[in-house]
């Protein structure tokens, strides 16, 4: 395995890893790093002290692939209570990643928390590599340690109740941040809760959204997914994420679904 992600390459270059390849193909990029990569340089961008980043969407113009990545930001909307960020991503000459994300003021007075939900089930023990059936596993799939909650595995189609965190960083000697590790792992949630066989289905995601409402705290994130398919080949994956303290945000995607 890898030791990172993502190599710096110069100012807005970088260089993915074999760590970033995604279950379908060892020459494209899981939806995961790059998406975190995005969600990094708008927190880079003009950062405010003042204001957090509390949501980030992605569009996945066309498959990512491995090798030679570089970004650009921008500020789209300045404001003092909100402000709205865009980073881009290209590869081989094309946009491959839109990013946008809204940052949201930190009040001054005590905000009184709403809707935190029970506690999350347990990590369980330590759990053999990803059976994702037909999937290329030396990529991202080997870089996330994935604990699924009894009943739940990539053997099991349906709904899944998987903790998981990164076992290599995105950066190397950086700490991600809780919105980076969120999208590193969020995009998985498609995958997790799939409910058609992927050796008869594909089944990608064409975006993703993240909103936290606050920060989650700690490297372990719980998914609890789960994907509805509509008979015209789109899909939806709704995540809800928590961690140890509770959910703390939710995780949307959009989804290409048809026959191999």
């Amino acid at each position: 395995m890898h030791s990172v992600f993502f190599e710096p390459a110069g100012t807005g270059t970088f260089v993915a890893t074999p760590a970033t390849a995604g279950p379908w193909s060892a020459q494209a990029q899981h939806g995961g790093p790059p998406s975190a990569l995005a969600a990094r340089a708008l927190e880079l961008h003009e950062p405010d002290e003042g204001q957090r980043l509390a949501r980030v969407a992605v569009d996945i113009l066309r498959p990512v692939p491995l090798g030679k990545i570089t970004v650009r930001t921008r500020t789209v909307r300045p404001g003092r209570r909100v402000a709205l960020l865009e980073a881009v991503l290209e590869a081989d000459d094309q946009e491959v990643i839109h990013a946008r994300g809204w940052r949201i003021a930190i009040p001054d007075g005590q905000v009184p928390a709403a809707g935190t939900g029970p506690a999350p089930p347990p990590i369980p023990d330590e759990q053999p590599p990803s059976g994702f059936r037909g999937a290329y596993q030396a990529g991202y799939l080997a870089a996330i340690d994935f604990r699924f909650a009894p009943g739940s595995g990539f053997s099991t189609l349906g709904p899944a109740i998987v903790w998981g965190r990164p076992k290599i960083p995105l950066i190397p000697d950086e700490e991600p941040s809780p919105m980076c590790r969120a999208l590193l792992l969020a995009d998985s949630g498609s995958g997790v809760s799939a409910t058609l066989d992927p050796l008869a289905f594909l089944f990608i995601n064409v975006d993703l959204t993240v909103i936290l409402p606050r920060d989650p705290a700690g490297e372990w994130l719980l998914l609890d997914a789960v994907t509805t398919i509509g008979d015209n080949g789109t899909g939806l994956a709704e995540t809800t994420l928590s961690d140890a303290g509770g959910p703390c945000g939710t995780a949307l995607q959009t989804l290409l679904v048809a026959p191999r």
